[in-house]
């Protein structure tokens, strides 16, 4: 039997526990290229999560095939070619759709958002984002700095 002190030591911080349930949520992603699982957090209480893939009640690029691939198009470009909404805007749109706010929320993030979701997060009142994964996204770091949200790779 584990001591007091062991079981403690075994107890994830608060970081790594919605980090890992962030990993968890990607699984339910419908995404052929890259799962992604985003959970928003406020006072240390899950407020939304959210995974990419297609919107409700249209066919899933795992049922239908990646446009993206089809035509070639590189990760981080063209966005707007995709059957997909991404794990951020996901978490976003939950929020909304549930009345709930997200001003002075913290992000748990899978990857580093891209400029897309970085706006939103922006304009939802996001105050600090945790990410494990890097995204080759240069502007969406210089306006999360420009814009004072502490962005941390975890």
């Amino acid at each position: 039997m584990k001591s007091q002190r062991e079981a403690a030591a075994e107890r994830p911080s608060w970081n790594r526990y919605f980090m890992d349930i962030a990993e968890l949520v990607s699984m339910r992603s419908t995404c052929l290229r890259r799962r992604v699982g985003a959970v928003l957090v406020r006072d240390r209480r899950i407020l939304t999560t959210g995974y990419n893939g297609a919107p409700s009640g249209i066919t899933h690029c795992i049922e239908r095939g990646c446009l993206r691939e089809q035509l070639h198009i590189p990760s981080g470009e063209r966005h707007e070619l995709c059957r997909g909404l991404h794990a951020e805007q996901n978490a976003i749109i939950q929020a909304a759709l549930h009345g709930v706010s997200t001003r002075g929320a913290t992000l748990y993030c899978t990857n580093h958002p891209c400029i897309i979701c970085s706006k939103m997060l922006i304009n939802a009142g996001i105050t600090t984002i945790f990410y494990r994964d890097g995204y080759p996204d240069e502007l969406s770091r210089e306006m999360l700095d420009e814009a004072g949200i502490k962005v941390t790779c975890l």
